[in-house]
């Protein structure tokens, strides 16, 4: 059933454990050695017999000594080894077995009275018989004990001679072999009952210890952390902190949806193995899930935790080669404190996490410490989620309408549509401060429908020359069925596909996911328009220009109004106008306040001009009113640019 090897130690452990048990209940060998001082006091007491005074005496003192031994042992088993354990046990109990048979036999030779004769071959036997069951862990003491007590009085019967004495003899000669096979039999239940114990034991163990373990990196697992933390929060001294490092990969999905899962999860395994090797002694380092990692240790201060986090980032974030590919794998680190950021793991675990929101929206690959604003800024969002999503269902939201001028004509060409909130209690709240909620919560799904809806039926009235430029979040844009919410949308306000144009900036194509490329393929099939919004400030790529199907770029306002503004950003601008001409794309520039801003982009190259200079956002009843004053041939229009 096991090999070999395994087998000795498993026996080796066995043996172990029944020798262990010998010393398991010292109450009942107290007991014993009290039946036999007893009757062989009262015995030499009766007959006055000084061999049977003496041998009491050998009794007295063996069993005194035995008692004694074996509840110092017993409570000294772990430091003591087996094989000591076992011959101290032997001498006294064969010291103890012999004694009390041959003071047996004595009886039955001096022919005392036979009262004390029958008391004490009861005692003897009795004692043998029952020695054998308590000692069966170690079969050869048990019978040992047996023999020496009864081996005395067969030979003492013997001696004797009489017929009751001499069958006395033989039964108790064929008593031995019977309760050899007894006691065999009790070894062997003993043994496997042991045995399969253990294994049960270890089978747990295992199963224990592979529901806390991650299979990909060997770390602890979520619920192995939360066993370890229990036990580091228990164990930790009074005067030490707790520090807990939430590591998280940034863009990490692009790894396995370019190269592969197996990629993925080597990558990961070294991520583990750089943690642990950067870990201090005693750190709990887990993967908490997905692309997430937690260490736990133990720090002296504060300062300690800084130099601690700056250590653990650089040293993961480091370039690593798989499989022939050199990956960069950013990181974004939340820490927490305990006591300071939290007194149990729980909120520890909270602060460390509302950190690491922290650390992704403020530019991700760095590590943020919990203070108590992040709680504070939590509440605002939460608060913020919920009143965005009664706002959309109470009309509380507006549309306003940004005109998109003809720089040559001055004629509106487009109306960028901006969504404005105005809180019953707390006033206008600028987009900044929802859109991101929106976007963190999955909310923005629907108000980018609702947005998209609301103002598809404003432009529905308008002339068909001018279009509606709607912006998209990414995160709209990958939501499941997003290219069906945006046709139904226009579908309900009765706008031709072909008047949408949608804005979406260089920040969607950094995972260049399928998604992406399918919602733009279907839109485009059916005429809608895409605009490349902000361009220049993100990761400009003139692949996707090409990849996608662009009829317009917007500039971004920090190149025509900016601190930055010169010759450089003229420059810039010359080369995306230049290349729009040759595209067949309409270049926008952003931000016009001034006339001379108006007459720079015109003269680099720029066809459409956006900002403040030609209008506000509106409502859409302005809108309409700016539309009807421009086609109104006696209305006073802004003279064209040239």
């Amino acid at each position: 059933m096991f090999p070999k090897g395994r087998r000795t130690a498993l026996d080796q452990r066995v043996r172990r454990t029944l020798v262990h048990s010998l010393y398991a209940q010292p109450v009942s060998l107290a007991l014993g050695a009290l039946c036999g001082i007893v009757s062989t006091g009262f015995s030499a007491f009766i007959t006055g017999s000084t061999a049977l005074y003496a041998l009491s005496a050998t009794l007295c003192i063996v069993a005194i000594a035995r008692v004694t031994l074996s509840l110092i042992l017993a409570e000294r088993q772990r430091d003591t080894s087996t094989y000591t354990l076992e011959v101290i046990y032997e001498i006294g109990a064969f010291s103890y077995a012999i004694t009390l048979g041959i003071t047996a036999a004595l009886a039955l030779v001096l022919k005392v009275d036979v009262g004390v004769q029958v008391l004490m071959q009861a005692n003897a036997i009795g004692y043998g018989i029952g020695i054998c069951a308590r000692n069966a862990g170690r079969p050869m003491i048990a019978m040992g004990q047996l023999t020496l007590a009864t081996g005395p009085i067969i030979l003492g019967a013997l001696y004797v001679g009489t017929l009751p004495l001499i069958a006395l003899a033989i039964t108790m000669a064929m008593l031995i072999p019977a309760m050899a096979s007894i006691v065999a039999n009790l070894f062997r239940m003993l043994r496997e009952s042991i045995a399969a114990a253990e294994t049960s034991a270890k089978l747990a163990s295992k199963m224990q210890t592979l529901a806390r373990t991650d299979v990909v990196t060997g770390l602890a697992n979520r619920a192995g952390l939360n066993h370890a933390m229990v036990e580091k929060l228990l164990a930790l001294p009074d005067d030490r902190m707790l520090a807990l490092f939430w590591l998280d990969l940034d863009r990490f999905k692009e790894v396995n949806d370019l190269l592969g899962h197996p990629v993925g999860d080597r990558v990961l395994s070294e991520v583990a193995r750089r943690l642990k090797e950067v870990a201090p002694d005693g750190a709990i380092v887990s993967r908490f899930g997905g692309d997430e990692f937690i260490m736990v240790c133990e720090i002296d201060t504060r300062r300690h935790c800084e130099e601690l986090a700056d250590e653990v980032l650089s040293y993961v974030t480091r370039a690593m080669r798989v499989d022939g590919e050199r990956l960069e794998i950013p990181s974004s680190m939340g820490v927490a404190i305990l006591p300071d950021d939290g007194h149990d793991t729980d909120t520890l675990m909270q602060s460390a996490d509302l950190a690491l929101y922290q650390a992704k929206v403020g530019g991700r690959n760095q590590a943020r410490f919990y203070d108590s604003s992040m709680s504070r800024d939590l509440v605002r969002r939460r608060e913020i989620e919920a009143e965005l999503r009664a706002a959309i269902q109470r009309d509380e939201l507006s549309i306003f309408f940004q005109p998109i001028v003809d720089l040559e004509t001055g004629r509106i060409r487009t109306f960028e549509a901006l969504v404005r909130w105005f809180h019953p209690e707390k006033g206008e709240l600028r987009p900044d401060e929802f859109i991101p909620v929106a976007e963190e919560t999955g909310v923005i799904v629907t108000l980018g429908n609702w947005i998209t809806k609301q103002a598809a039926r404003a432009a529905a009235t308008w002339p068909e020359d001018v279009t509606l430029a709607v912006n998209l979040s990414p995160l709209q844009i990958r939501a499941p069925g997003a290219a069906i919410g945006i046709l139904a949308a226009i579908r309900e306000a009765g706008l031709a596909p072909e008047r949408l144009e949608l804005e979406v900036t260089e920040s969607l194509f950094l995972d260049d996911s399928e998604s992406t490329s399918a919602f733009i393929e279907e839109l485009s099939a059916v005429g809608v328009h895409f605009a490349l919004d902000d361009f220049g400030t993100g990761y400009s790529s003139l692949g996707y220009i090409n990849k996608f199907p662009f009829s317009k770029i917007k500039v971004d306002r920090s190149f025509v109004s900016g601190p930055k503004v010169g010759r450089k950003s003229d420059a810039i601008i010359r080369a995306v106008a230049e290349m729009g001409a040759q595209l067949d794309m309409a270049i926008v520039a952003e931000g016009l306040e001034t006339i001379e801003q108006v007459r720079a982009v015109s003269a680099a190259g720029c066809t459409l001009g956006q900002g403040y200079y030609f209008s506000r956002a509106v409502p859409d009843y302005l809108a309409a009113l700016l539309l009807a004053q421009e086609r109104n041939p006696k209305s006073v229009s802004r003279a064209a640019v040239g």
